[in-house]
Parts: C-alpha cells; structure tokens; sequence
C-alpha cells in the first residue's frame, strides 16, 4: 500500500472576544487553535492573526514533513 499525500490544509478555530481594557474603552481579543495538533495561539490585534496562522502553518507542515520520512517512523512502526 502506497503512504498517503500529506494533506495541504488545515483545520483551525477562532475565537474573539471583546475585554475592557479601561473605562469605556475594549479591546477585540482573539484565540487561534489549529485542531489537528492543539497548538493555541493568542492576538490582541487583527494585524497578528495573518502573520500568526501563517507562523502555525509553517510548524505544522515542518512537523509533518518530519512525521511522514520513513526514516523517522517510530519502532512500533515496524
């Protein structure tokens, strides 16, 4: 049986949330998971959030680049 492709895309949730940060004044918060791994990232700018998930993707993809090289198969594996 061949391995699989890894897959080219990923699966994250965001959350924003609006928190008072002094009288009437709030700020726009923001939390990032990338489901697949767990990874939790957080964001007090929107400005953040391209250059986060774009951070995130590069670590998953380096992680499973590595996961998926025979020579790093774990022994159960074999």
């Amino acid at each position: 049986m061949e391995p699989s492709a890894p897959s080219r895309s990923r699966l994250f949730t965001l959350r924003v949330w609006q928190e008072e940060v002094g009288v009437d004044q709030v700020e726009w918060r923001g939390r990032v998971q990338l489901v697949s791994r767990g990874d939790v990232r957080y964001f007090r700018q929107w400005e953040a959030l391209a250059p986060l998930l774009q951070s995130m993707l590069a670590d998953a993809t380096t992680l499973s680049t590595i996961e998926d090289c025979p020579e790093h198969e774990s022994p159960e594996q074999h």
